[in-house]
């Protein structure tokens, strides 16, 4: 039988779900903490998977705490989400296609791959479902990933905006992000593996019915703006976008203890991390889901002696988005 999950009440107190889980809201606006619940034991029941898939529609992204599983169990658990895709640019585990490692050193060269505010892999045609990101070392002070409700963005847009941008597409490219600082031949070559894609600018959540505000740190232009209608107003919404997302005023909690999992749906949200100067060589593992957006922003610093190890895997989604 499924499970259900039990309102919270008026006093505060968590959902409770009929196999002992609670839930625990961490903002108003995005994110929930998951108690009492194994995600290694999820990985073999496939009832439960479907529970934490429920609740991770209405929250938009999940957190839990203390959780010990192999990699292999992080693989499984995932794929309850969908098929896991391999990264062209981050390297993935050559045991456990799908599982991205992200490991970050005062040795590797600096980068700022996870330094904005990003929906994962919106240069693919189909872009994932989201992710699940599993943190395996990190700085005692720092290295936040934070996260924003998309669907409330595009609600607190002004409704002359809303109208405006209603049937805008928008270009997002792999090659003038991860690409940008590969030598012009590597860079061409990777566009041809990835062309650039092509997504609405608003779309409508498959699960939900949200409208979602779909334009994140891949997005290069509106394909379709440019006209006699449009072209006096400027480019206005990309600094509006992130205010009404709420950033960073009403961002989703992270991860940042060893550990600790987040499970991202990556068509509502978004993941962030401010840059933080004295957070180099810190990571965190991600594995990517469906139903969100997801922004998500890594902080790494001058710490030497600390690495974040994250371990990526991302799942496709199974349409291509309306």
């Amino acid at each position: 039988m499924g499970s259900t999950i039990q309102p919270g009440l008026s006093n505060g107190a968590p959902a409770v779900h009929t196999r002992g889980l609670q839930v625990h809201p961490v903002t108003c606006a995005i994110g929930a903490e998951l108690r009492h619940v194994s995600l290694a034991e999820a990985s073999r029941d496939a009832g439960l998977a479907a529970e934490i898939r429920a609740l991770l529609v209405q929250h938009k992204v999940l957190f839990f705490r203390q959780q010990e599983l192999t990699r292999a169990e992080h693989v499984t658990f995932a794929r309850h989400f969908g098929e896991l895709e391999d990264h062209p640019v981050v390297g993935s585990d050559p045991e456990h296609p799908g599982l991205v490692r992200i490991y970050k050193n005062p040795e590797t060269p600096v980068d700022r791959y996870e330094n904005s505010w990003h929906t994962d892999a919106t240069w693919r045609e189909k872009p994932p479902f989201g992710c699940v990101l599993r943190c395996v070392e990190c700085p005692p002070v720092g290295g936040d990933t934070m996260w924003a409700n998309m669907a409330l963005a595009f609600e607190k847009l002004p409704a002359h905006i809303q109208q405006q941008i209603a049937g805008l597409r928008a270009r997002h490219s792999i090659e003038a992000t991860f690409g940008a600082a590969m030598p012009i031949e590597k860079r061409l070559a990777l566009k041809a593996q990835f062309p650039d894609a092509e997504h609405p600018v608003v779309r409508t959540h498959p699960d939900t019915g949200e409208k979602i505000l779909f334009v994140n740190g891949f997005t290069t232009h509106f394909t379709n703006f440019h006209t006699p209608a449009n072209v006096r107003y400027g480019a206005g919404l990309p600094a509006r976008r992130r205010p009404a997302a709420g950033l960073p005023r009403e961002p989703g909690a992270d991860p940042r203890v060893p550990g600790a999992l987040a499970l991202a749906a990556g068509r509502r949200g978004h993941v962030g991390q401010p840059f933080d100067p004295a957070l180099r060589g810190h990571g965190l593992p991600a594995l990517p889901s469906k139903d969100g957006t997801r922004w998500h922003r890594r902080r790494r610093g001058l710490l030497s002696g600390h690495v974040l190890r994250p371990l990526p895997s991302f799942f496709l989604s199974p349409e291509v988005l309306p």
